[in-house]
């Protein structure tokens, strides 16, 4: 007849056993996690036409790059991706926030191949449909600029062309404001004089750069 002591030693082996693989499971699932919110998971595990991308977040502002279409960018800080990520350490999730459902649906997508690359571009209602918010909220909010439109007029009032009051009518952010690309001074289109940020452009060098041709179902 064995001794309680040998009839306990097997079941702790075993509880060990299952503790260590819960640890471990527990860990990797942490540091997947943690990885999913980086870019470098975007672009290693899912994305393939993301690719272009993660160098325009990578860039250093101040410095020449290349925007996600492979055009020259003379200076990275008219990207929003990269001077984001330089001043406030925001990653791809600070603006992209895709639900589960979308998340399997893209998976699905890129396992199929049934893709566009190069990407088109997608506009505000395309970003704001997949956060579920609506207009100004994607970029005017607390997390992110805590302004109101009529505050925004007034912290660009000593420009002699206010971009951001609505003269003619009111302009959606990423009409100027692009994240992978150089942003674009809506106003010099017509008003030639108007000053052009630093990394910017004007919208004649916006028509002259190399974009993909839209799919009839997407937008530009």
């Amino acid at each position: 007849m064995m001794s309680e002591n040998e009839t306990r030693r097997p079941r702790k082996r075993w509880v060990t056993a299952v503790a260590v693989v819960a640890v471990v499971l527990v860990v990797a699932g942490a540091g997947l996690w943690a990885w999913h919110e980086q870019p470098s998971f975007c672009s290693a595990i899912c994305h393939n036409p993301m690719d272009p991308y993660l160098p325009t977040y990578e860039a250093e502002p101040g410095q020449p790059a290349a925007d996600k279409w492979g055009n020259e960018v003379a200076d990275a800080a008219g990207m929003m991706a990269a001077s984001h990520r330089a001043e406030n350490g925001d990653t791809c999730m600070s603006c992209h926030v895709p639900t589960l459902g979308e998340q399997i649906s893209e998976g699905m997508t890129w396992v199929s191949g049934d893709y566009y690359d190069p990407l088109s571009e997608r506009d505000l209602d395309d970003l704001t449909a997949a956060r579920g918010v609506e207009g100004d909220e994607f970029c005017l909010n607390e997390a992110c600029h805590n302004y109101t439109r009529e505050e925004l007029v007034e912290l660009t009032s000593d420009r002699a062309f206010n971009p951001h009051v609505a003269q003619h009518e009111e302009r959606e952010c990423s009409d100027c404001h692009k994240a992978h690309r150089s942003s674009v001074m809506v106003c010099a289109q017509c008003h030639t004089e108007a000053e052009i940020p630093q990394g910017w452009i004007s919208p004649v060098e916006d028509a002259m750069l190399l974009k993909p041709i839209p799919m009839e179902d997407e937008t530009e």
